[in-house]
């Protein structure tokens, strides 16, 4: 059974990964784990991690799936920062009936944010 150490992954990660809006390589000091998991049984791992670039200040989030000897990477440009990104990823899935709540205000909403954003 093999334990991967994600640090290594994440040093790979910088050297192989450029920013995909400027093409600058990431710096490690700008990157950080989300989320992190093994399966020793199976032989795979899987990590979340946030990045910003230190050129152009965009961030970037990639989901790293390691499978036996195959590693695959997906990035995704986020406008989230890593203070935000950590902050969503404690919250819970939204539910149907916030998305319904959310609908029905923006169909009643008259254009005043300050009536409908102070306390009745």
């Amino acid at each position: 059974m093999k334990n991967y150490d994600f640090k290594k992954i994440i040093e790979w990660l910088g050297v192989i990964l450029k920013c995909p809006i400027c093409g600058t390589k990431y710096n490690l000091a700008k990157t950080k784990v989300l989320e992190s998991e093994q399966n020793e049984i199976f032989n795979e791992a899987h990590i979340l991690i946030h990045s910003d670039c230190a050129k152009c200040k965009s961030s970037v989030m990639f989901n790293v799936e390691i499978r036996g000897p195959e590693v695959f990477s997906v990035g995704m440009v986020t406008d989230l920062t890593g203070t935000d990104s950590a902050k969503f990823q404690k919250l819970g899935p939204i539910h149907a009936n916030e998305i319904i709540g959310i609908h029905k205000a923006l169909k009643e909403f008259k254009g005043d944010f300050i009536t409908s954003f102070t306390q009745k």
